[in-house]
């Protein structure tokens, strides 16, 4: 009805949004350089809180590889998260808020909470308020790492988010040698380990990332180490070693 109430205007498609190939979806004669001023397109979007982070995660990357709507150019999205999150996306340094988000969106996009829409404006009414964010991506990142290198220092420093910023990081590390990687990172990195992840600046992640990748070009596993999986290979075997003594202990008992 929408399309046939403006032909030629208006090209609705079915699809989701996680999926749906972005990069087809905009003439080509649009385009314009990564240097320019942004192009003639812009992502609007009231989004459904269920899938609100992995699609601006998702974006993010797209953003820092210039690739799905951004190939266009540095194409502008205006979208609505729950106010919590919005909050997220924009809080700085020292901020109750600032979280993941805050860095992986603002190193790589202008972020601005532009108004709140209150709960009570939607239908069905929702529990919470709704922000509405604009993200312009920057010309150059602020911290110049592939997407998934930064993703997983910020996750890492932010896994422990109360604790001194120095437990998070040393899960980027095995266990052998953990402390003297940790020490080695924080210090070439110019970092205090005693701060908190959520006081830690832009350029302190920068360094941090920076830090990271020239010791994971000295050793390259090491990026692929996974401090979860390490402790899911831990707890798997202490489970194994549990299920093997067992039936020992019962034959002994038997034997007495």
């Amino acid at each position: 009805m929408l399309s046939e109430a403006a032909p030629g205007k208006l090209c609705v498609v079915h699809g989701d949004i996680l999926t749906y190939k972005m990069e087809k979806a905009f003439p080509k004669h649009l385009k314009k350089n990564w240097e320019d001023e942004p192009p003639d397109i812009h992502i609007i979007g009231n989004l459904p809180f269920s899938v609100s982070t992995p699609l601006i995660i998702k974006w993010l990357e797209n953003v820092s590889k210039k690739d799905g709507p951004f190939i266009y150019g540095r194409t502008q999205l205006t979208l609505t998260f729950q106010k919590e999150v919005a909050e997220r996306l924009t809080a700085n340094p020292g901020g109750k808020q600032r979280s993941r988000l805050s860095i992986m969106s603002q190193h790589l996009c202008t972020v601005e909470n532009c108004f709140v829409i209150p709960g009570q404006a939607f239908v069905p009414k929702p529990k919470v308020d709704v922000a509405v964010v604009h993200f312009t991506p920057l010309v150059q990142p602020k911290i110049q790492q592939p997407f998934k290198l930064v993703e997983k220092v910020v996750q890492s420093v932010f896994q422990f988010r109360r604790k001194y910023c120095f437990r998070g990081i040393e899960t980027l590390f095995p266990e052998s040698g953990r402390l003297k990687r940790t020490e080695q990172l924080m210090m070439t990195a110019d970092v205090d380990p005693t701060l908190r992840p959520f006081q830690l600046s832009m350029s302190h992640f920068r360094n941090l990332c920076n830090t990271y990748r020239k010791m994971c070009d000295e050793d390259p596993s090491l990026f692929a180490y996974s401090y979860r999986e390490e402790l899911r290979q831990r707890k798997k075997t202490r489970n194994l070693l549990k299920s093997t003594s067992q039936p020992k202990q019962t034959e002994e008992e038997n034997q007495l």
